[in-house]
């Protein structure tokens, strides 16, 4: 099989030093990843941690990682290759950024806002972007907007139909719960298999499954062999 992998985390940039990212370092996906090709896949890996493979990395045709940083950077990535129809298998295990930056402000003479009553005084902001935001600002407000979904984009917008890997993290939810909200995304999606996991428990378990009552719980470190299992019985192109 010929199989994507996406990992690590995307940042949103708010200048060009600066930006906002999340926890987690790649080391599921590039676990996956050298799982794959132990197994004899052609693989090619979307990571922005590199590292997170360690130094015995495999060589030659059927291995490819290429190397991002923004949303931006892995979306293109992600556009030009799925609809190549080369790969057989995706597993999206990045760890996507959901909001972008829409610029930064100051305030303007007489604007103030009330945290207590979250309400503005006045209606004047003003525009701070730039290469590095000046750190002289008594107060800075970041807009963030909503980033589309990648995952979503893989079946409708790049037209791909092999097997389709998700990965869902919550935090703060019961195992019963946790199971509810992935099965309403995996089929929101039109992936194939779920990977969901609580922040609180993500470094011991995950879930692995299709359709209600039929997830398995597996260690975190028997995730890479029992996603590859599920992968492949579900056979190739």
């Amino acid at each position: 099989m010929n199989i994507l992998v996406t990992a690590g985390n995307t940042s949103a940039m708010i200048d060009k030093v600066r930006c906002i990212t999340n926890i987690f370092s790649g080391r599921t996906g590039a676990g996956i990843a050298l799982e794959a090709h132990r197994r004899g896949h052609a693989v090619t890996l979307l990571t922005s941690h590199r590292e997170a493979l360690g130094h015995s990395l495999p060589t030659g045709e059927n291995w490819s990682v290429l190397t991002y940083k923004t949303f931006e950077q892995l979306h293109n990535f992600m556009k030009d290759l799925i609809p190549s129809g080369e790969f057989d298998a995706i597993v999206h295990c990045a760890a996507v950024s959901d909001y972008l930056s829409g610029g930064i402000y100051g305030l303007g003479q007489g604007n103030r806002f009330d945290p207590e009553t979250a309400t503005w005084a006045g209606d004047t902001m003003i525009d701070r972007a730039a290469g590095k935001v000046k750190s002289d600002e008594p107060e800075l407000w970041l807009r963030l907007v909503r980033a589309p979904k990648l995952v979503d984009r893989i079946r409708s917008d790049w037209k791909f139909r092999g097997v389709l890997v998700k990965f869902k993290l919550e935090v703060g939810l019961t195992d019963e719960r946790l199971l509810v909200v992935a099965e309403h995304s995996r089929v929101q999606s039109d992936a194939d298999l779920m990977v969901a996991n609580t922040l609180e428990g993500a470094t011991y378990y995950a879930y692995l499954g299709a359709a209600v009552g039929h997830y398995q719980r597996v260690s975190r470190r028997d995730l890479p062999a029992k996603l590859l299992d599920a992968i492949e019985s579900r056979g190739t192109k």
